[in-house]
């Protein structure tokens, strides 16, 4: 078995590494992506944001009642005693910002992981205290405005960027990678060899994985580390490593996908299209390329179901927000759950040959 093992992934891992397509669309395609939207964060209409009242805040409660529909149109606000547990959920991603004021003084706890929803709530509360302080018009611009980032200041767009996109591109790159090399080694009747040869089973699929989780373990390699050059300025949280076995099981889930695709599809084409279809769409209503917290609540909970967002997700958290292990636990067993459902479905459709 191991001798087999070897031979099949050193052949699969050559043919990786000279198709110059899948190197480009698995390593370089993606890396031009961290590229572009890690130096430019453009702006994006954003719809209601979730913001805490933090105790009493005037400028919220002050509010007359025929303007109160309009502010509600834009914020969703949800009163909260404690401020360390305030913070902490905007910390979390939970809420856009966290709202205080202490005498004269408006101050909004924001984060970082959106800049657009940060600048949007910032911009309504700056025009709350420009109304308020016209209102005081005997005292003339009494109430001041101070906006106040939650994580530490070093940190840049960069952080939410990133993981998004590396999961992205692993996702591209396991899925691409096993279903067309099932389709094309079907074509050219090298499984129907290897079938009849004493190369066992498992050995072709542990070669598979194991080609797919090595190639999976570059790119992050890669990624963090281009990431992390002074030009971008990422920081890791604490809990960093985390995201290693994160990486090992999502690639396991799109493996079965590609699987999927290339026990499906009887020609390259097909499996080339079914695959695009599955993880181009999947990154954008993943959260991949834009946080989804704008988008309708029906949208967000279809998103729900596929296995990049919950990558993606536990990604951010223990990569940049800094939460322990246990909270990537429930997105492994859910990345786990859909491997082995999509593998089991995958083995039902297999095919040695085209015959």
């Amino acid at each position: 078995m191991s001798r087999g093992f070897l031979s099949l992934s050193r052949a699969m891992l050559l043919g990786f590494v000279r198709d110059r397509t899948a190197l480009f669309f698995t390593i370089l395609f993606p890396l031009m992506f961290l590229v572009v939207f890690g130096g430019l964060m453009k702006n994006q209409g954003v719809s209601r944001s979730k913001v805490i009242e933090v105790g009493q805040v005037a400028v919220i409660d002050q509010v007359p009642a025929e303007a109160k529909a309009d502010l509600g149109k834009v914020l969703a606000v949800t009163k909260m005693a404690d401020p360390a547990k305030a913070l902490d959920a905007v910390r979390k991603g939970d809420y856009e910002a966290a709202i205080e004021q202490h005498g004269d003084t408006v101050v909004v706890h924001y984060s970082a992981a959106d800049p657009v929803r940060a600048g949007t709530v910032q911009s309504v509360f700056d025009r709350l205290v420009q109304q308020s302080n016209l209102a005081l018009s005997a005292t003339p611009g009494r109430l001041k405005l101070d906006a106040q980032q939650v994580e530490d200041k070093s940190l840049k767009a960069i952080q939410f960027v990133t993981p998004g996109l590396l999961g992205w591109a692993i996702a591209t790159g396991a899925t691409f990678g096993a279903a067309l090399t099932l389709v094309t080694w079907r074509q050219k009747r090298i499984l129907r060899r290897l079938r009849l040869s004493p190369v066992r089973t498992v050995s072709v699929i542990g070669a598979r994985v194991g080609v797919s989780v090595g190639v999976a373990l570059a790119q992050t390699a890669i990624f963090l580390g281009v990431a992390m050059t002074p030009f971008f300025g990422l920081k890791l949280s604490s809990y960093w490593w985390m995201s290693i076995p994160v990486v090992l099981v999502g690639t396991l889930a799109f493996l079965s996908i590609g699987l999927l695709a290339g026990a499906w599809a009887k020609t390259q084409e097909a499996a080339n299209m079914i695959a695009q279809l599955v993880v181009l769409p999947m990154a954008f209503l993943s959260g991949s390329f834009f946080p989804l917290d704008g988008a309708p609540k029906w949208l967000q909970n279809v998103a729900e179901i596929f296995p990049l967002r919950h990558m993606n997700q536990a990604l951010l958290d223990v990569m940049v927000r800094g939460k322990g292990p246990e909270s990537a636990l429930p997105e492994l067993g859910i990345l786990a759950g859909f491997a082995i459902v999509v593998s089991l479905l995958a083995a039902r459709l297999f095919r040695w040959d085209d015959v």
